[in-house]
Parts: C-alpha cells; structure tokens; sequence
C-alpha cells in the first residue's frame, strides 16, 4: 500500500484528526506492519504538544505498536510476512556509523524516530526498517506488550548497561507509567527494591509490583534516612524532586539513572560524587539486541505492563486521560480491524 490512515496532530495543542497521508513505494529495507495495538506513551503527549520542540506536523503519533508484518521490502532481513513483531521509538537508524556498527544503534546520530517526522502506530499501519521491526517472543500477551517496546526497555536499559546484579538494591522513583514497569523488572531481576512515590495511596500497589520499601518522594526526612543504602536509582518522573537527598541515599559507587525527562536542570553537587564515587548517568530506549532480550525477559518471567484499553477511535479521549494524570499505568489502543 501507498497510503497510510492514521490519527493524526497537525499543530500543537490540536485534537488528533483521522487523516491519510501518501508515503510512496515500500522502500528495499522497510517493512510494513498492520497495526493490532499501540500503547500511548508520555512523550507522545510531548511531541504532540511540541514540549521538546522537535515536532514536525503533521505526523502520526504512536511508538508502542504490536501488530503483523503485511510486506517486506526487497532487503528486508529475517522477517516474514505474518509474523507478530513490535516497534518502539525508533524506526531506523543509518547502520554504518560506529555506534551502530558497535550495536549501540539507539545513539545513532542519524536514528529517525517512530514519530516526529515519520508517522507512527495510532494507524492502520506503519512502517520500519526491518532491524528496528522485533519479532516477539512465544507466550507474550500482544495486549499488553505495546509499553514493553518503550517504556520496558528504558527501564531496563541500565540493568544491561551497567551490569546490575541480582544482589543489587534498586529504588525506583515515581510510581507510573515507567516506574511501575521498572519497580516489576527490578524485582525479576532479584533485587531489593525500594518503591519512591508522592501518592500513598500507591504503596500497597508498588508493593504489588514487587517493591520490598515504599518511601514518600517528597518527604526529604524519610529519604535521608535511607542514605547510603542504594546502589542504583532509577530516576522515572520528569519533575522536579529534591536532588540532593536523592543522591545521597546512594551507596558507595552508587549511580543515579535518569530515564525520565526532567526539563529543569538538574543540580549535582560533586561533593556527593566525589565523597563516595557515585556516577549520574541517563540512557535513551535500547538496541534492537537490547529490546529483543527485555522482550524475552518479561515473556519467562510474565512481566505485563498494567493497561487500560481503548478503542483506537476514542484516542483523543484516551491522551486527555493520560493528560490528566489518570491512567493506571498506561493505555494502549486496540485497532478496530482487531
């Protein structure tokens, strides 16, 4: 097909209007796939209201797409037609840079990402490059799996790139979308895991989610007196926390991650650094290689986001649900085709 017909932003701050665009012949590496569900993340909000600046309208939103591969491009490497496959955040990337050619494909400079510029899975399809296009495992629930493709592999990107063990003590601040996914991967993973949340009301659930401790975020009191205690944490919100006790609840050679998108700067003070070696580090999604082994991971230990479902026609009643704080934990769009 030529054509693609999605739910489409136009301008910022606009409702999504059903809308189909011309996107010419499937190129020799791309893949087409047909949309059975896609997840709503935090940053389509984000790119739908231009908070980054890098929008490009109009464009249709949606990078957590689970569907079926419906044709292959010449050179499209071991797929096939009909297999059930997920998408993520980036749709291609130029695979002969270093970083790619390291299999760091996610920092390629020249990545192009499932939405922006390229039109994503609030759609009856969409299109990848066939490394970037994730042949799911056996056993995964496809409903779902859509918020493993992004938010499953941020969280557990820093478990894989910094070799975090078992025996290792993980908090996890903010207990949403990302958060309650990363609280879940850190207690498979077998860590002692410590659950940071405004809400209280949110204890016996991360507690639910595998966390051992739930500490009040914005009680500065109860998180200094977990200092020293954490080797890794996994910093999920994108606002403003209180930096200093935070870092201090790290251990020696501890390090705080940052997935989340804080858009104030956040201050280091480097006598925390330097006092016990700590690293402050951040990561975007993963590799393929990355997603394809968090895939494999939630599908052995049965690790399923908590969704809420609506029907692809109801996607701008679904963002506003996001919008407003209330999804538990994230939302995924079913196709009506499904």
């Amino acid at each position: 097909m030529s054509s693609i017909t999605g739910w489409a932003a136009s301008a910022a701050g606009q409702p999504l209007k059903l809308a189909t665009f011309e996107v010419g012949a499937l190129g020799a590496e791309e893949v087409e796939v047909a949309v059975d569900y896609c997840g709503i993340c935090h940053s389509d909000l984000s790119m739908i209201g231009n908070e980054w600046g890098n929008a490009r309208y109009p464009f249709i939103p949606g990078h957590e797409v689970v569907g079926r591969v419906v044709a292959l491009g010449a050179q499209a490497k071991g797929l096939s037609v009909g297999q059930r496959v997920g998408i993520g955040w980036t749709a291609e990337s130029c695979m002969h840079c270093r970083p790619c050619l390291s299999g760091d494909q996610n920092l390629c400079a020249q990545s192009v990402a499932t939405i922006g510029g390229h039109h994503g899975g609030f759609a009856d399809r969409l299109r990848a490059h066939w490394a970037w296009t994730i042949p799911l495992p056996e056993g995964i629930d496809l409903a779902s799996a859509g918020p493993l493709l992004c938010g499953g592999i941020t969280v557990l990107k820093p478990f894989l790139a910094y070799d975090i063990k078992p025996t290792a003590r993980v908090g996890v601040v903010g207990i949403g979308g990302l958060g309650h996914m990363a609280v879940k991967f850190a207690a498979a993973w077998g860590c002692e895991v410590t659950a940071f949340t405004s809400t209280a009301a949110k204890a016996d659930e991360a507690r639910g989610f595998g966390a051992h401790h739930v500490v009040a975020s914005r009680d500065s009191a109860a998180i200094k007196a977990i200092a020293g205690s954490l080797d890794l944490l996994l910093v999920t919100v994108n606002v403003t926390m209180d930096w200093d006790a935070l870092l201090w609840t790290l251990a020696p050679k501890g390090r705080m991650h940052v997935v989340g998108v804080v858009l104030e700067p956040i201050p280091v003070p480097a006598f925390a650094l330097i006092a016990g070696q700590r690293d402050v580090s951040g990561s975007p999604s993963g590799s393929p290689v990355d997603i394809a082994r968090m895939l494999d991971f939630a599908a052995r230990h049965d690790i399923r986001p908590q969704v809420e479902m609506f029907p692809m026609a109801k996607v701008n009643e679904a963002l506003q649900h996001l919008a407003d704080g209330k999804a538990r934990y994230r939302i995924v769009l079913e196709a009506q085709s499904h």
